[in-house]
């Protein structure tokens, strides 16, 4: 079946999922969406998407992707996508970044019913997605990856398949770990600079510049020198992938203390209760414990998303 004729069902249109199914929609994929808030979905329909009044209404879809915050939401939305006597999604891919045990289990139920899941967590933020530069990392098996390609290939720029199974969870947590530890680790070295007599937007624009730059380095630094944290990821979410991660790592017997500290943190993030901006705000810690009071910088700064 063509990616034309697929039809496409999409769970969770949060800041992350609406960005993505919107680049399906804008595809010309046949898509229909359903969020536990309809007013949330309702703005993918001037892309070409039907909003769908309850779950119930995707089970005749070819193909659901889910995009959920926490293991027990894709838990819920699952059973109802697969309960009842009638037909069921041939294939279920889910973007979320859940524990891998959940993962499994999901797996389980769609094969209980006679269908494929994909395991399918992405990289980046909603700035990200819709400069086209999101990356997944995908897990199941082959051949469903392949039936699937096509619908992947309009979410970003890439995906890759890390093999069978749950692999695709490890590789997303792995990824979130550093993405912490970086964060914190620009925090720090930012502030050293500023508090030595730099500004923050020179001592980035070197950085970025530099073989240390990076996507993430560039595309965080306008929340660095304008103190923007309107959130794409909040210390709670990220603390959930610590917590994940570091099981992990016990579980494998690696040791993990730079990522470990990071997660007291972060915690330290939570506590303060800055529970609702983006984890940049690591940056306002990290300024607080060596005696630093941040203001904006008023100057332009590049994110390196054509933003």
């Amino acid at each position: 079946m063509s990616d034309s004729m697929t039809r496409v069902g999409w769970i969770g249109v949060g800041r992350m999922g609406a960005a993505m199914a919107e680049r399906l929609a804008k595809a010309g994929v046949d898509l229909t969406v359903w969020n536990r808030t309809p007013a949330k979905a309702e703005p993918l329909r001037e892309h070409g998407a039907t909003v769908s009044e309850s779950i119930a209404g995707l089970r005749d879809k070819d193909v659901v992707f889910t995009m959920v915050s926490t293991s027990h939401d894709l838990e819920q939305v699952l059973d109802e996508l697969l309960g009842g006597d009638g037909p069921v999604p041939g294939v279920v891919v889910d973007c979320s970044t859940v524990s891998t045990e959940s993962s499994a289990a999901a797996r389980q139920k769609c094969a209980d019913r006679g269908g494929s899941f994909l395991a399918a967590p992405v990289s980046g933020n909603p700035k990200v997605v819709r400069a086209g530069a999101l990356s997944l990392v995908v897990s199941g098996p082959r051949a469903t990856f392949d039936r699937v390609a096509g619908l992947l290939v309009h979410l970003g720029r890439s995906a890759t398949y890390v093999g069978e199974g749950e692999t695709a969870r490890l590789v997303k947590i792995a990824h979130n770990l550093m993405l912490g530890v970086v964060t914190q680790t620009l925090a720090e070295i930012t502030v050293l600079a500023q508090k030595g007599g730099v500004p923050r937007n020179a001592f980035l624009e070197f950085l970025n510049n530099s073989v240390m730059g990076s996507a993430f380095t560039r595309y965080k630094s306008p929340a660095f020198v304008h103190l923007d944290y309107t959130p794409t990821f909040t210390p709670v979410l990220l603390r959930k992938d610590f917590d994940i991660g570091l099981a992990a790592a016990r579980e494998l017997d690696v040791p993990m203390p730079v990522a470990a500290l990071t997660a007291q943190l972060v915690q330290a993030a939570i506590g303060a209760g800055r529970v609702d901006e983006d984890f940049a705000v690591l940056l306002d810690l990290q300024a607080a414990a060596s005696g630093l009071e941040l203001e904006p910088e008023d100057v332009p700064v590049d994110d390196g998303l054509g933003s």
